[in-house]
């Protein structure tokens, strides 16, 4: 079911499926993706989570404020938590949002699945963007997020090493352009699993993917 709400003074629409009374469970999409991109695996968590899947700030539905710094999208679904505490489930930009809400507000997050995070240390050979004529996203969102993958403020690698959630990481191996395990190194107790499909691993490896998150959960 399709949901909006107000978040940290901004729209957020979300789809909500599962049990009320269940754990809460949010799975936070990619960077140009929106709550679609779970297709699938919303479904196999609602069976025992209360499950959250929003579109962030500059996707989908949601508001396209025009201001995308990481830290005030943790703050959306932080909003979008109202003070529950939540299973966090998230891929790509998600899952760098997913670590900056932990960093602000561990109290909300019961535990941490960063899907092929990008790690917040200065990044080189990114290619050039070029803007086409892609919908379904603020274009603006796409390059200040990029201005902060290649630059990011030195505190926020500071701040991985005092997180104290219990965290999975999931690397796309070498096929992926990016490179989770410095994530994994940062973040004091992380377990790193590599599954070597990509950077799309739920898409690409959905088996393995669940596997590996529920084996973490269950632990």
């Amino acid at each position: 079911m399709m949901r909006e709400t107000t978040a940290n003074g901004l729209k957020i629409v979300y789809r909500e499926e599962g049990p009320a009374d269940a754990p809460l469970m949010v799975l936070i999409h990619g960077r140009t993706a929106n709550h679609n991109d779970w297709n699938g695996i919303i479904q196999h968590f609602a069976r025992r989570y209360h499950v959250l899947a929003p579109d962030l700030r500059g996707h989908g539905e949601s508001a396209y404020p025009g201001s995308y710094a990481l830290p005030d999208m943790a703050d959306d679904v932080a909003g979008l938590l109202d003070g529950r505490r939540a299973v966090i489930v998230a891929h790509s930009l998600g899952a760098m949002v997913a670590f900056h809400l932990a960093m602000r507000r561990p109290e909300l997050v019961e535990r941490l699945v960063l899907e092929d995070p990008g790690a917040p240390l200065p990044m080189t050979g990114r290619a050039a963007l070029v803007r086409d004529d892609s919908t379904g996203f603020d274009w603006e969102m796409v390059l200040q997020t990029e201005r902060q993958f290649v630059d990011p403020d030195p505190a926020w690698a500071e701040g991985l090493t005092r997180l104290a959630v219990p965290t999975l990481v999931l690397s796309g191996g070498p096929s992926s352009q990016i490179r989770a395990e410095p994530v994994a190194e940062l973040i004091p107790g992380a377990a790193l699993v590599t599954i070597d499909v990509g950077h799309l691993i739920h898409r690409d490896a959905r088996a393995a993917f669940l596997e590996a998150v529920e084996e973490f959960l269950e632990a």
